[in-house]
């Protein structure tokens, strides 16, 4: 019994082997990322561009999630992006920032100069 789950576990762990990118940069909470993502509209297809802060990620091999947070026109939009994901064409690191929180939600309630981080000296 053990030796069938096992053996699963070993073969969905090759099968994603194949689809993780090894071109995508170290991205860490409290960076502020520039992503470039497909996006299909009817049968066109274009690129997006979207900038934020990391504020969270979700480590967990081939489903690595991370959730980006930017401002648009005054009002907080997050979203969350499959690191992974065949639609992610590139991640930018623009700027890295220090932090002592492994969730950055608190910046949820913030607004303006409130949001700033101190910039990482690298």
């Amino acid at each position: 019994m053990i030796k069938k789950l096992r053996y699963k576990i070993n073969s969905i762990n090759r099968i994603e082997q194949q689809y993780i990118k090894q071109d995508i940069p170290k991205v860490e909470i409290g960076d502020t990322i520039q992503i470039k993502k497909v996006i299909q509209e009817g049968n066109k297809e274009r690129i997006q561009v979207s900038e934020g802060v990391v504020i969270s990620k979700n480590n967990s091999k081939i489903n690595t999630t991370i959730t980006v947070r930017k401002t648009v026109q005054n009002i907080g939009v997050e979203r969350i992006y499959l690191l992974h994901s065949p639609q992610i064409i590139s991640i930018k690191i623009i700027r890295k920032s220090k932090v002592r929180r492994s969730k950055l939600y608190y910046l949820r309630n913030r607004s303006g100069k409130a949001t700033r981080l101190k910039q990482k000296s690298v």
